[in-house]
């Protein structure tokens, strides 16, 4: 099986829905011998800031020399970056060779698994077959039934931001979510959160006191940043000076803490990870797609963000990196986000607007989209393509001005692209 035969497979109606339970997951994975059991984890839920928190621990667990796998979704560019191993994504042919391994133990279940049960199984083997010394798992949605909690207790058990979504699985508030999300706690692991009010805070207080669990918080008030650019920013964290981030925005700093303070967790677990292994791993993480800057001539970036926390932290690094540049925003949305919102948050900097239609079946055509901006009184053009879109944005936004590509991750590789080649 190739690679493209293998994600071909993969994404293939057999697998398709989400189903909640890990029934077939753990039958999956006892079928295959339960390659999860020999690896040790970060267990990583949340709403915002899952991908960038784990890449940021996963690039210090490599500088301190651990053969590291990490786990993600989705992906941006290719299929192969949702499992990596120090640093490195799966190659085609070993994805075609895990695949292989694991698709008659799948096909011979009685109740087949789902695409995302699948993925993670894959995602295992793939990990056990290296000999990983520990993996950043992030999960899916997150919590008691996501397909990523059939692991034995995690040697951390993360909590990045939460906010109010998939609400119709997860809970209607953020503390039910909370809740939800704790499910990954196990006995013998530790537990880091993100500060986000105090009844949230109990919740996780209250299950790490019942299963005798240590939870260490971010202490964001022990943050002061020290300066910023487009190249990165530094920063203060309690008794650490002048620690360099290249990932934008104020919110990554509050990552950056989430992921220092699992790093402090791992240490006291005894996990050998030294200051100059975490300064250069934090010097040194990449996490595309988000305020990402593609293109200087003009200044084109690229955010995959598309709910409130995440747009409401989009709106405050345009005022923080462009300030007085004329925007103009390229666009496309999944016809289930709630662009009104997005597009409100926004509009105020915009210039103008180019629409484009994000290649997923959920999406918003171009031409619908472009009629609901309208209504904010600036110019719209609906592009019949991504490409289109990027050359139109290009040549409306001349030389001096900037291009904020926006609203939908499913676009961002194919924007990537049309830049590059323009």
């Amino acid at each position: 099986m190739t690679g493209s035969e293998a994600i071909a497979y993969i994404h293939s109606y057999s697998w398709k829905g989400s189903i909640p339970g890990l029934s077939r997951t753990f039958e999956l994975l006892r079928r295959m011998g339960d390659p999860q059991k020999k690896l040790k984890f970060v267990h990583i839920v949340g709403t915002n800031g899952k991908g960038s928190t784990a890449a940021m621990i996963a690039s210090v667990l490599r500088k301190a020399g651990y053969t590291t796998g990490l786990y993600t979704s989705p992906y941006i560019f290719r299929f192969n970056e949702r499992m990596q191993v120090d640093g490195v994504e799966i190659s085609d042919a070993e994805l075609g060779e895990v695949t292989e391994f694991v698709r008659p133990h799948a096909e011979q279940m009685q109740e087949h698994p789902t695409e995302f049960e699948l993925v993670t199984a894959i995602a295992f083997a793939y990990f056990a077959r290296h000999n990983c010394d520990i993996v950043v798992l992030e999960a899916g949605m997150g919590g008691a039934m996501d397909s990523t909690n059939v692991i034995d207790a995690p040697e951390v058990a993360v909590f990045t931001n939460i906010g109010l979504d998939h609400t119709e699985y997860l809970g209607d508030t953020l503390e039910e979510i909370a809740a939800t999300k704790a499910g990954i706690l196990k006995p013998g692991c530790d537990a880091v959160c993100y500060r986000v009010n105090e009844s949230v805070e109990a919740v996780y207080e209250r299950i790490c006191r019942d299963l005798q669990i240590p939870l260490h918080k971010a202490q964001f008030d022990a943050i002061v940043s020290k300066t910023h650019s487009l190249e990165g920013q530094t920063f203060d964290y309690e008794d650490r000076k002048d620690i360099f981030l290249p990932l934008l925005g104020d919110h990554q700093l509050h990552n950056a803490a989430v992921a220092i303070t699992a790093l402090d967790a791992l240490r006291g677990r005894g996990w050998q990870i030294s200051e100059q292994n975490l300064r250069d791993g934090l010097h040194d993480v990449r996490w595309p797609g988000r305020f990402d800057l593609l293109r200087r001539d003009p200044l084109f970036i690229v955010d995959g963000g598309h709910n409130p926390q995440c747009i409401a932290a989009l709106a405050q690094n345009i005022r923080d990196y462009l300030p007085g540049k004329e925007l103009t925003v390229l666009t496309g949305v999944l016809a289930d986000k709630d662009y009104s919102h997005m597009y409100a948050v926004v509009a105020p900097y915009a210039a103008r607007f180019v629409t484009v239609t994000p290649p997923n079946p959920r999406c918003l055509s171009a031409n619908e989209l472009a009629e609901c901006l309208r209504a904010f009184g600036k110019p719209v053009t609906a592009a019949e393509s991504v490409t289109q879109g990027v050359q139109l944005a290009l040549a409306q936004a001349g030389t001096n001005g900037a291009i904020l590509a926006f609203g939908s991750l499913y676009m961002i590789g194919e924007i990537r692209d049309a830049v590059e080649k323009s």
